[in-house]
């Protein structure tokens, strides 16, 4: 898991990256929730996904936003984090040029940026969304969404309310070709603080279901 430093839009990106076991493995970013919050790269459930996607050998990158930990700038209200995340990419493709596709995950604000970033960059072809907060941000960019994904929010957050997740779901459900997954873990809140297993089975059966040669899904 070695630390890597990389040019952001505004100096230096801090990050963690796992090298992918062959040139052709598919690459997956990890982003991590609001800086004014606390998020890191070392938040509990950017580490999961991180480790999620390393064992599965993908090329995978988490990183700090911009003014975070050892990464220079300050924070942009999102335009600027949406800038780094794609020079993030920039970075891991520049070692895995062949790589077969390409997938974002991230929790609350990071899922706002990773959904706007698939928007731009074509090779993204899947998404892990968990609590986007549908009720603090607008997702109407996703016109249409682009790639299938799944979202994953809980059933008692007290920061994103179910209801706006479950509106951005039944909207993104409308769009043709591509298809929504969508899971609510009963009891969990904003952190998932007591149901990281219930999360991360989550995410982990979706992964295997998209990742089976089989899987209708694109």
């Amino acid at each position: 898991m070695p630390e890597v430093i990389f040019p952001g839009p505004e100096g230096r990106l801090e990050g963690r990256f796992a090298p992918a076991p062959n040139p052709r493995a598919p690459v997956a970013m990890i982003l991590h929730p609001h800086p004014a919050s606390g998020g890191t790269m070392n938040n509990r459930i950017v580490q999961e996904l991180y480790k999620t996607f390393q064992r599965r050998g993908f090329a995978t990158l988490r990183f700090n936003f911009r003014g975070v930990g050892k990464s220079q700038g300050t924070f942009d209200n999102g335009i600027g984090e949406l800038s780094d995340a794609a020079s993030a990419l920039d970075w891991v493709q520049s070692f895995h040029p062949e790589a077969s596709t390409t997938w974002v995950a991230a929790p609350s604000f990071g899922a706002w940026i990773g959904m706007q970033l698939l928007m731009r960059r074509p090779e993204i072809r899947g998404f892990i969304s968990i609590a986007p907060p549908a009720n603090l941000y607008d997702f109407s960019f996703l016109a249409p969404c682009p790639a299938s994904g799944i979202i994953i929010n809980g059933a008692e957050d007290e920061v994103v309310t179910p209801s706006g997740v479950q509106k951005l779901v039944d909207k993104l459900r409308t769009q043709k070709h591509i298809t929504i997954h969508h899971e609510t873990i009963p009891g969990a809140n904003h952190f998932f603080e007591n149901e990281m297993d219930d999360l991360m089975a989550s995410v982990n059966n979706y992964l295997d279901f998209r990742l089976d040669p089989a899987c209708p899904i694109k």
